[in-house]
């Protein structure tokens, strides 16, 4: 179980770590408006999506699933272990119904504003989404983390 938990946390590490990390490199290279900068970060944020995000979301479904049935927690009604479930499930909906999505528009919108010279609309736009959605499919998570602490009910 010892083995099992120190993955599970290496997962939740990795995983809030990356999208935490990635949203704050993107505003910042949107903060200084520069086409080629901004391209090569949104997509490296889509890079790191596949190497650090998709890998410890694997190792928090697998041992949080393992270390569930091993201290024998129900995964019938409602408790924090099914609500983190539910939370969990939604923010992966989210990120791969809209994040996803809406970073391929934005790497192909970041191209062309290289080309332009300058940020275009749909840039912006794409963008304001991102943002809106990644808020909170990053704060999803992060309740998910203190009922994963606290296992309050």
């Amino acid at each position: 179980m010892n083995f099992l938990l120190f993955l599970h946390l290496l997962g939740s590490i990795i995983f809030l770590g990356n999208i935490i990390t990635a949203a704050y490199w993107k505003i910042r290279a949107d903060i200084k408006g520069d086409p080629t900068p901004i391209h090569n970060t949104v997509k490296n944020v889509m890079l790191a999506d596949f190497i650090f995000t998709l890998p410890g979301l694997i190792l928090i479904i697998i041992t949080g699933s393992l270390m569930a049935a091993q201290a024998g927690y129900s995964m019938s009604g409602f408790n924090w272990l099914t609500l983190s479930m539910i939370l969990f499930s939604l923010s992966g909906i989210l990120w791969l119904m809209v994040l996803l999505p809406v970073q391929r528009s934005m790497i192909r919108h970041s191209a062309e504003s290289i080309e332009s010279g300058i940020i275009s609309k749909a840039y912006r736009k794409a963008s304001l989404y991102w943002a809106i959605f990644g808020i909170t499919t990053t704060l999803l998570p992060v309740v998910i983390l203190y009922f994963m602490i606290t296992k309050g009910f």
